[in-house]
């Protein structure tokens, strides 16, 4: 690989994928991040789109990383001056899936991509910071690079299991983290009643929609001056929101974070004036680019409303978006992926709510087949969150009077 090249990585966490990334970030190359638990057919899709690159599985990982310095298996060292922000990748109206890309850098443009994160998040080298999320995550991936290159450092389990973040949060001198909703729920439900002994400044969770009940019970564990929501997507960084902000006013996501502007338009649209540096484009596709953009603000398709404060709220996406364990689910795709299997002759995806994931995928089927198969074609055809957790199958869906299938009376109909 030379400099203005792009590399995947299809893996899981590890200490060695987190090193392996930020050599490529200051080497100038790109790294686009999915998760290890992707179908073939989906990193193959996501490759052939940025431009058939060189996919790293996990086992290329670690033999690439023993021909390098052996790394700590726990803690990784501080890194320099990165020359272009992560590839992520997120979906449109189609389902196929774009990279978010922020092109090549100047050594100034990526100090003050860091200057921007580390002082909202006021992220020192004295910090240790626990990743719980997938790295091919923006949030996950973009708390431990910066931890990394304050100089601080960063601790890399596996997968998320509650019994290892308490270990590490009481045993190992954690004093930050970000969680999605679902991993605060799992880590209270292992806990129970028993206090949590830690040291940490900072606890930051979005994602998705996080149930009061788990909110309150992270504020008083922790603490209202350490857990902070804040609202994001793989394009950009919004707002920020402290416990006692939310306390104050329950719903909202916070205020637009330094250097941003938010505003709504007509339609009840948010909008976005971001730093000039972190303008963005998604890779190979001039239209979705071009509709996010209008001027200097961009918008990711999510509806809510702004107080006369400043305190955003939100009410809902633009397509149907599904949030399940703070992951993004694209009922496009999920549709597009089954309307192939045999005896499916209709389909529609879509979320209702649920107490541990936020939300939960449905899918209704229209067609021959059984609620067995459409289970096991799905399990090898869409990874983790994309999977259906409920399956209804009929002989037909409901369907408009032009011959499609109605969405609305469907969705009434199953949820």
């Amino acid at each position: 690989m030379t400099v203005g090249d792009q590399v995947m990585f299809a893996t899981h966490n590890s200490a060695e994928l987190l090193m392996l990334v930020l050599r490529c970030l200051n080497s100038g190359i790109a790294p686009a991040l999915v998760s290890g638990a992707a179908t073939s057919r989906e990193v193959s899709e996501m490759a052939h789109d940025i431009g058939d690159i060189r996919v790293m599985t996990d086992q290329d990982v670690r033999i690439f990383a023993e021909s390098l310095e052996s790394p700590d298996t726990d803690y990784i060292g501080a890194g320099n001056s990165p020359q272009c922000r992560p590839l992520h990748f997120t979906s449109g109206t189609s389902g196929r899936p774009k990279a978010v890309w922020s092109g090549w850098w100047s050594p100034q443009t990526a100090a003050e991509w860091i200057e921007d994160e580390t002082s909202a998040w006021g992220i020192t080298g004295d910090d240790v910071h626990l990743v719980c999320g997938p790295l091919n995550h923006s949030a996950p991936l973009r708390f431990a690079l910066l931890t990394l290159l304050a100089g601080g450092s960063v601790i890399v389990p596996p997968s998320f299991d509650p019994a290892t973040v308490v270990h590490a949060i009481e045993q190992q001198g954690v004093t930050t983290s970000f969680m999605a909703p679902a991993h605060l729920q799992r880590l209270r439900d292992h806990v129970a009643d028993a206090p949590i002994k830690h040291h940490m400044r900072l606890l930051a969770h979005a994602g998705s929609a996080c149930p009061d009940e788990v909110r309150l019970w992270a504020y008083e564990v922790f603490g209202l001056d350490v857990v902070q929501e804040f609202y994001g997507s793989t394009e950009g960084q919004f707002t920020q929101c402290t416990a006692r902000e939310w306390l104050e006013r329950p719903g909202t996501v916070g205020r637009a974070r330094p250097g941003r502007q938010m505003r709504v338009d007509a339609d009840g649209l948010l909008w976005c004036k971001p730093p000039a540096w972190a303008r963005f484009s998604y890779w190979g596709d001039a239209d979705k680019t071009a509709h996010a953009w209008e001027g200097d603000w961009f918008t990711v398709g999510d509806y809510g409303h702004i107080d006369v404060d400043g305190y955003v709220y939100l009410h809902g996406r633009k397509g149907d978006l599904i949030i399940s364990g703070g992951v993004n689910v694209y009922p496009a795709e999920i549709e597009r992926v089954l309307a192939n299997l045999p005896g499916v002759q209709q389909v529609v995806a879509f979320g209702v709510p649920d107490e541990t994931w936020g939300q939960r995928v449905c899918v209704a089927i229209g067609g021959s087949v059984s609620e067995e198969r459409v289970r096991e074609f799905a399990a090898e055809q869409l990874s983790g969150a994309k999977k259906p957790k409920s399956v209804f199958v009929a002989a037909s869906l409901p369907t408009t009077h032009s011959g499609k299938v109605d969405k609305v009376a469907t969705v009434g109909l199953f949820s």
